[in-house]
């Protein structure tokens, strides 16, 4: 079924077409999900909680082609993570108080897989985790992120510099179990 015919049967409250969509992104929003929010029942609750405002709003929503649904839906999901972060009271902004020595050999990039990658960003403090997601991942702008976790550009930049700072440190460390 095309998309904008599946829109418009979700859009009527059609049961089936609502389950085939979520059944089409649930996977990939939970693993947005999971990216945010270390715990896993907070992240398929913000996945449920993220395809309910899907629906609830989908009377609003233009559709144009297919990657615009997928990028609304993804937009509702991370702000429902940022929602649970915000209210957990678990978003801190971390500070590290030492410069972090970058030595990283050039060929541990090549044995590292998406898992290694993913499990060294969930050893991120949340403040970092949170501003490295929506910038390198999700390609928001410093303002943008800004905006949405009411802090500085200045503060989101520097926080992304130090997720950086870390991953590199966590790299270095990490290196020999990474070697193959």
């Amino acid at each position: 079924m095309k998309e904008e015919q599946l829109i418009r049967q979700c859009r009527q409250g059609d049961g089936k077409a609502q389950k085939q969509l979520y059944e089409a992104y649930a996977t990939p929003m939970f693993r947005i999900c999971c990216r945010y929010l270390k715990d896993q029942h907070e992240a398929e609750d913000a996945l449920l909680k993220g395809f309910q405002k899907v629906f609830t709003n989908l009377q609003g929503f233009e559709y144009r082609t297919d990657k615009d649904l997928a990028g609304w839906i993804k937009r509702i999901v991370v702000n429902e993570c940022l929602m649970v972060l915000r209210k957990a009271n678990n978003f801190h902004l971390s500070s590290l108080s030492e410069d972090l020595p970058i030595l990283v050999e050039e060929d541990i990039y090549s044995t590292l897989s998406a898992e290694d990658i993913y499990g060294l960003i969930l050893e991120l403090p949340n403040g970092y985790r949170t501003v490295f997601n929506l910038y390198v991942i999700e390609g928001y702008s410093h303002k943008e992120i800004a905006e949405q976790l009411q802090i500085s550009e200045l503060t989101s930049r520097s926080q992304l510099s130090k997720a950086k700072a870390m991953l590199r440190n966590l790299l270095t460390k990490n290196q020999l179990n990474f070697a193959v």
